[in-house]
């Protein structure tokens, strides 16, 4: 099988792991640090069975890996630069999102969340 077709592949399965809303959020908070399944729960405002099933999935693919405190279950990137990548991903849907004013002040927010620009009771307001 030719070099690229096996790189496209893999990268392709990353893609798949992304894609969904709650991985990439998860992705952005550990990119500040780890975090344990209560954390992210809190933030991402779900259930916290989702959040766990969304947290296996990125542990089977190897995106995050665990580190046990206890009882206690923390969790973190296996590479932290995945999350700048996924920030720097929001520059190809600015495009896009220009048609509609709403979806642009959305996405410049969550950016600014994700790379700390904002205070601590703006980051309270959006968590959404």
């Amino acid at each position: 099988m030719p070099v690229r077709d096996i790189a496209s592949r893999e990268l392709g399965k990353l893609f798949a792991v992304l894609a969904h809303p709650d991985r990439v959020r998860i992705i952005e908070e550990l990119g500040v640090g780890e975090k344990d399944v209560n954390s992210i729960q809190a933030v991402l405002g779900v259930s916290h069975s989702r959040t766990s099933q969304n947290l296996a999935i990125l542990r089977t693919n190897r995106v995050v890996v665990e580190r046990r405190e206890g009882r206690r279950v923390l969790y973190r990137l296996a590479q932290p630069e995945l999350a700048k990548w996924a920030l720097d991903g929001l520059r190809f849907i600015v495009g896009e999102a220009e048609a509609s004013g709403m979806r642009m002040t959305a996405i410049e927010e969550a950016r600014q969340i994700w790379e700390g620009e904002q205070t601590d009771e703006l980051l309270l307001a959006n968590r959404d």
